[in-house]
């Protein structure tokens, strides 16, 4: 990738000392890892997301939204890192005080370089009891099941992708039970509905306050209170660059806007930037 957008966006980066980078799941889509508006596959695509991930789901078949968990974790598991994530680690070994915030809950960040991203919206990766909130193990398999039972009322599936042929871990699976309680384990992510870390959030709103680049990367801008975030930089005077293929409601208040996939736009920003450093 080249053009006068690219080298503006280098400009600000070699400049920075800062940066936050932000990123959402169109990054993690690059790999392969489904987003949410993406139409589910295999046994699980009679089944709306949205509808699998609230509380009330877990309350009403623990079994049911624990398995779909489970099948979206071991996916992620077979997931790679993409060139996108690399250049993320690369920026935050050139420039120290880089901050990565991500929305996404898989832990291609982590594998592809960043040691401790802020997570927004939590990890497939550490599970917690459902009553008294102790972090639980990750299981360590999944025996077979025969698969979801049908949504209530009979529902045509949800979405038009072909179907494929289901693992064997596809389908309900009961949680383990928390070592101290007794209580159900859950997934450690944030469900509709339910508030964002305290933590995670002031850290994240933290970093945008106080950065001097951010870039948006992969986010629809859609999901608040996350999509916040980099109007926090851009309202305290910091540029924001945003990569994304398609334009999001970022795209007024972003310094550059870069049309194009992570995993090609972000190495050539960083080159650009840093012409004698290599990246893949």
């Amino acid at each position: 990738m080249t053009g006068p957008e690219l080298a503006e966006a280098a400009l600000l980066l070699a400049a920075a000392r800062r940066p936050v980078v932000f990123t959402g799941a169109g990054m993690s889509a690059e790999s392969g890892v489904p987003t949410f508006r993406d139409a589910q596959t295999g046994l699980w695509q009679r089944y709306d997301p949205q509808e699998l991930a609230t509380p009330a789901a877990f309350r009403a078949d623990p079994a049911l939204v624990w398995g779909w968990y489970e099948t979206r974790r071991r996916g992620v598991r077979r997931a790679l890192p993409n060139p996108g994530h690399r250049a993320v680690a690369a920026i935050a070994a050139r420039l120290p005080e880089t901050v990565v915030i991500t929305q996404n809950v898989d832990d291609l960040h982590e594998r592809g370089g960043v040691p401790a991203p802020v997570r927004l919206h939590g990890s497939l990766f550490a599970p917690r009891c459902s009553a008294c909130a102790r972090p639980a193990p990750l299981p360590s398999d999944l025996p077979p099941s025969a698969g979801p039972p049908e949504p209530h009322g009979g529902a045509e599936p949800h979405g038009g992708a072909e179907s494929h042929a289901p693992e064997a871990h596809d389908g309900p699976l009961d949680p383990p039970a928390c070592a101290d309680c007794g209580a159900p384990v859950r997934p450690g992510v944030v469900w509709f509905g339910e508030a964002l870390p305290s933590a995670a959030l002031a850290a994240a709103v933290e970093a945008a306050s106080g950065c001097d680049l951010l870039l948006t990367v992969g986010t629809s801008a859609l999901v608040h209170p996350a999509a916040e975030i980099p109007l926090v930089a851009a309202r305290l005077g910091a540029p924001v660059v945003q990569v994304n293929p398609v334009p999001t409601p970022l795209d007024a208040i972003c310094a550059v806007n870069l049309r194009g996939p992570a995993g090609e736009v972000l190495p050539a920003l960083v080159r650009a930037a840093w012409p004698d450093d290599a990246v893949g």
